[in-house]
């Protein structure tokens, strides 16, 4: 609607509700005004107000001097966003005015419904795309996606797709790491493997797994991908970024791997899901007929498999990961500066991980089974120590067995496992760090005081771990101390031994002698 079209009909309202009896207060009220406005409203005839609205029409703008140069711009570029008019001003126009970005939105606006001039997207042309020889191209995505364990917890899975262009067999392999040069690369192998061949071209998205940087069109690409890449002799085609319709077969698979086998399935282990995804492989994505192509991709495969580069396997070892000591404090010494690790890694002294770069991150493995523990982006200068929020938890061990070892520390465990899972309703997102709070305070706290707090607690319905550390401190410091105090008068019926004590007497006869002696001689 337009907007004086708009505040013409807000002036009529105003004077009906007026007419009607209606207060400026409860005018104001009703259509949500200020008072002051429906007052200025009230004193202005109609060809006043019309006079006013014709006065704001023609008020000039800050931008008018430039609207030739927007009207040019947009009779050309109809699809041109504000943003970018307003950075073509700023570069045509070295005294174009200090404006805000929503100014010449609004102006830009005004000049379209000024000049008729609304706004196009420029359609994007379509051509039918002639299938591809055999043998000559593949393409590669990854996916990601959150399944449901057994126990109701959530996993994120991550996954490969290889698909051959013309026959549309493919490949899909999961993982639970976030995928980096070294996991691709097996990847690949696995796909090559199972297709028992390598095409001629693979088409890619520019992920960071395989390049550094786009660098203006001359693609650099992380040496770890650039030395498999000369070893297995295929080419490879890197896509716009932001064009996945360039890539339509392989995005197309990567849904299709979500919508028809991952939804609603329940994770086990990783193995069991590459063998499920193995199975379905089989008896579904490469055995029912393509809806393009309406063959089987399998019995296309049949035929592209003799086109395809045979397979030598990856003879050459990849470069061994540098080992770092884990310190006490669960973090490593990298060129100066300290990268922390989540709590529990370090497992004793000759505690190692695997490091290696990639990019602008550190990336952290274990040794045993290559999964990734952890990343830091590389930090610069020295002496700095870098650490992860969620590194000073304690993530070891699912949720209900950290509740039933909490409640092992209170006098009642049903009342304390009872009042726990009211904290974990309470709250679901910060549950362990409300369980560390609490064993922490827990510790080395006599067992009757632990019990008080946790049935004043429930009492109050306190469902906080600070408050209740903050309640059990409090009854810590009130204990009363008995007072070393001598006993006086003692109740048990016996008396010290110096109260019983005799003092000695003096003999009063020597006294009366002396006293009747005295009276003889005052006689005589």
């Amino acid at each position: 609607m337009n907007v004086y079209l708009n505040k013409f009909m807000v002036y009529f309202e105003i004077h009906r509700l007026y007419r009607e009896g209606f207060s400026i207060r409860q005018i104001s009220e009703e259509l949500v005004l200020n008072r002051r406005t429906v007052s200025k409203y009230l004193s202005m005839t109609e060809l006043e107000f019309e006079q006013m609205m014709v006065r704001h029409a023609e008020r000039s703008k800050v931008l008018s001097p430039y609207e030739s140069f927007v009207k040019s711009r947009l009779e050309k570029f109809r699809d041109t966003p504000a943003a970018q008019m307003h950075d073509w001003l700023k570069e045509h126009f070295k005294d174009l005015p200090q404006v805000s970005q929503k100014t010449v939105f609004n102006f830009v606006s005004w000049v379209r419904r000024k000049h008729n001039l609304p706004f196009i997207r420029s359609p994007r042309e379509y051509e039918m795309v002639e299938e591809l020889p055999y043998g000559k191209q593949a393409q590669v995505d990854f996916g990601e996606y959150n399944m449901r364990k057994t126990s109701g917890s959530r996993v994120k899975v991550f996954f490969f797709i290889l698909t051959l262009s013309r026959s549309r067999f493919k490949y899909v392999w999961f993982t639970e790491s976030h995928f980096t040069s070294l996991l691709a690369v097996e990847a690949h192998e696995k796909a090559f493997a199972y297709m028992r061949g390598v095409p001629v071209e693979i088409v890619y998205d520019q992920d960071k797994v395989f390049m550094v940087s786009e660098n203006g069109g001359d693609l650099i690409l992380t040496d770890t991908f650039r030395s498999y890449t000369q070893e297995q002799s295929f080419s490879l085609y890197f896509c716009r970024k932001s064009d996945p319709e360039s890539k339509g077969k392989v995005e197309n698979v990567v849904r299709y791997v979500k919508m028809n086998f991952l939804y609603n399935r329940t994770f086990h282990t990783i193995e069991t899901l590459n063998d499920e995804v193995m199975d379905w492989l089989g008896r579904t994505a490469n055995a029912l007929p393509h809806g393009v192509t309406k063959k089987s991709p399998y019995s296309e495969y049949i035929i592209e498999q003799p086109y395809l580069t045979p397979y030598r396997p990856c003879l050459s070892k990849q470069a061994s990961p540098n080992l770092y000591a884990v310190r006490k404090d669960n973090s490593i010494s990298y060129k100066g500066n300290f990268y922390s690790l989540p709590l529990g890694t370090y497992k004793g002294k000759g505690t190692r991980i695997a490091l290696h770069v990639e990019t602008d991150e550190l990336v952290m493995s274990r040794l045993d089974d290559k999964t990734e523990i952890c990343r830091h982006f590389l930090a610069l200068g020295t002496g700095q120590k870098i650490k992860k929020t969620d590194h000073g938890r304690n993530k070891t061990g699912s949720i209900d067995e950290r509740i039933a070892n909490a409640a092992g520390m209170f006098p009642h465990q049903e009342l304390a496992l009872e009042w726990l899972e009211r904290i974990r309703e309470e709250n679901p997102r910060y549950i362990r760090d409300q369980l560390d709070k609490i064993e922490k305070a827990i510790e080395g706290i006599q067992t009757h005081l632990v019990e008080l707090t946790l049935k004043y607690c429930i009492e109050k319905s306190i469902y906080r771990a600070s408050d209740f550390k903050a309640i059990l401190e409090l009854q810590s410091s009130q204990r009363k101390v008995e007072p070393n105090m001598k006993i006086l008068n003692p109740l048990n019926g016996k008396l010290p031994e110096m109260a019983l004590v005799q003092p000695e007497k003096s003999n009063i006869g020597a006294y009366e002698a002396i006293i009747n002696n005295k009276k003889i001689t005052e006689n005589s």
